[in-house]
């Protein structure tokens, strides 16, 4: 029951901080507020993040409302889900480094299905045009396009095909494996499932 429980929280948790992280990655690379899915991102978060915004204004192309937001939502999700399944209640210096390990493995995560998505929705429409995945395909290239671009400046097209997106993902899947050894330390010193917490 209680591990049941425990799913059903951290997947609705995990579905709002993703949201949180889109609009992170929206506002830093100026996504086209007219895109739809855009739109749909900021106004299920502006509930928490406007009445920040009215406190904490933006530093460089990030939004600090957002980002003390996405901060907060991962420390109260990692202190909801150890206090339910650690075997010992992790102390607050803990639990706010597996909160910043949680959010940088699932930005890391979310960039590597943006970028997976954006070179799929470049075979599938590639020669043919439709609203919807046009919409989808310049959203996917406006996020991707940062992380992209300087691994592009590096490894040029060969023949026509541009190898990047591999790099780029061989990169993204090394940096979140690197980021596990740290978290299975601090899980394992308070009996906490890593599965669950992170």
């Amino acid at each position: 029951m209680q591990s049941g429980l425990v799913f059903v929280l951290q997947a609705l948790a995990d579905l709002y901080l993703l949201a949180m992280a889109l609009r992170l990655a929206m506002q830093w690379v100026r996504a086209d507020f007219r895109n739809p899915i855009v739109q749909f991102v900021v106004t299920v978060t502006n509930p928490l993040v406007v009445p920040l915004q009215k406190v904490l204004a933006p530093m460089y192309k990030i939004d600090t409302a957002s980002l003390v937001v996405f901060l907060l939502l991962q420390l109260a999700v990692i202190a909801l889900l150890s206090s339910l399944s650690c075997m010992v209640t992790p102390d607050v210096i803990t639990l706010l480094w597996l909160a910043i390990i949680r959010g940088l493995r699932m930005i890391l995560n979310m960039y590597f299905f943006l970028i997976f998505g954006y070179v799929l929705m470049s075979w599938i429409a590639g020669g043919s045009y439709n609203p919807s995945l046009a919409m989808l395909g310049n959203l996917l290239r406006e996020l991707a396009g940062p992380v992209m671009r300087p691994v592009q400046k590096l490894i040029p097209p060969i023949a026509g095909w541009d190898l990047s997106p591999i790099f780029v993902l061989i990169g993204l899947g090394a940096v979140t494996r690197m980021l596990l050894a740290p978290a299975q330390q601090l899980a394992a010193g308070f009996m906490c499932p890593l599965g669950l917490i992170l």
